[in-house]
């Protein structure tokens, strides 16, 4: 299998990877064929998984101009993937001269291509760092260097909860990382659930066994479990709802079935 010039030396190019999955989905080139080939394996049992990632990146974007419309101009992007067009640091620079972005991820692909995407950007950085080790994000010295936590910050959880299982307590490592923000902080938050999906749970959960399959198991959780995640947050209206029912800037009937797969929501610390 060759290895790609924009490969770091010592990943092995065996593994799928989740966010060059996400990254496949979105037409992005940064993905090996391992990772296309669990890509539409996955899209057999449901064949709108791009339709899906397209609805999440899109509500990604009005939440990060929402928050700067609010007055919050720092960003930090935890489960940040490989950064394709439109992503967090674009849409905040275009909206603010004052944003400020971190994105975090454990994938060195993703670290190592949002290095070469950010390099000269001296407002936003990459940590290599994991959701599940909340801590350690928060002190790094990247975080620390251009966030100012005593200010309020948006924190973005997009798709990345899902792949924090249960018994690694994925709540706790959200109640952390709310404690140590400012008043007047954002959470965003999307999250894949069974409710929604234009198909039976039981089409769906093959999509669900080929990432149990590649080692990174998609936990699908209920509106109410999702809700959970905003303990401490007074909910942004219209609250917990599908991605394009999220303060929509084009009309949701043009959108299609699979978009209204999962949840997402803002919620604001007081």
């Amino acid at each position: 299998m060759e290895r790609p010039a924009w490969a770091p030396q010592g990943i092995d190019i065996s593994v799928p990877s989740v966010s060059r999955i996400y990254d496949y989905y979105l037409g992005g080139s940064h993905n090996f064929e391992v990772d296309r080939e669990a890509a539409r394996k996955a899209m057999e049992f449901m064949p709108g998984l791009p339709k899906i990632m397209q609805a999440n990146r899109a509500f990604m974007r009005r939440a990060v101009n929402y928050a700067v419309s609010e007055g919050v101009t720092q960003f930090l992007d935890i489960g940040s993937g490989i950064p394709t067009f439109g992503n967090v640091h674009e849409v905040a620079q275009q909206a603010s001269a004052e944003a400020r972005v971190v994105y975090v991820d454990h994938d060195p692909v993703a670290v190592a291509h949002s290095r070469a995407v950010l390099d000269g950007d001296e407002r936003s950085a990459v940590v290599s760092a994991d959701l599940r080790k909340p801590q350690q994000i928060l002190d790094h010295p990247e975080v620390v260097g251009l966030l100012d936590l005593e200010r309020p910050v948006a924190l973005l959880l997009v798709a990345v909860l899902h792949f924090v299982e249960d018994e690694d307590d994925p709540y706790n490592a959200v109640a952390l990382l709310r404690d140590a923000l400012a008043p007047g902080s954002l959470v965003v938050v999307t999250h894949a659930s069974y409710e929604g999906i234009p198909l039976s749970e039981e089409q769906a959960g093959g999509a669900v066994g080929v990432y149990r399959n590649i080692r990174s198991p998609l936990i699908m959780r209920s509106h109410e479990q999702i809700t959970r995640f905003f303990e401490g947050y007074e909910m942004v209206q219209p609250g917990l709802v599908s991605m394009p029912h999220w303060r929509p800037d084009t009309p949701t009937e043009q959108e299609d079935p699979y978009a209204f797969s999962g949840f997402a929501g803002v919620g604001r610390k007081a």
